[in-house]
């Protein structure tokens, strides 16, 4: 499986990681943004937009975290979603058609 990521200087700085590495990681960051970017314009994925919107038809609250993967030869979005009593849901949507796969409490 291979995922997609996206990060956020702050927290490699935070988490004591040097600048070494944070270089290291922005070059991941770039080529897998760009890998999304070229998915999306080419038409096999969704925008983060509309998979947003759609997750949130599943489960209202607040978006933490999303991340694009591949399993088992099909791009999957993701999604964390903090609802109103607080408790944490990982949403699992097919980047292709946006279509629900699984939804659960996060561990």
């Amino acid at each position: 499986m291979r995922k997609l990521r996206f990060i956020a200087t702050a927290v490699l700085c935070c988490a004591g990681i040097g600048a070494t590495v944070v270089t290291t990681q922005y070059a991941f960051a770039d080529e897998d943004h760009m890998a999304a970017r070229k998915l999306r314009e080419s038409g096999k994925i969704l925008s983060l937009e509309s998979i947003a919107g759609r997750a949130r038809n599943h489960k209202a609250g607040e978006i933490l975290e999303t991340e694009l993967e591949l399993e088992h030869g099909r791009y999957v979005y993701e999604v964390e979603i903090l609802d109103t009593a607080g408790k944490v849901w990982e949403l699992k949507l097919d980047a292709g058609s946006g279509d629900l796969i699984t939804m659960k409490l996060d561990d």
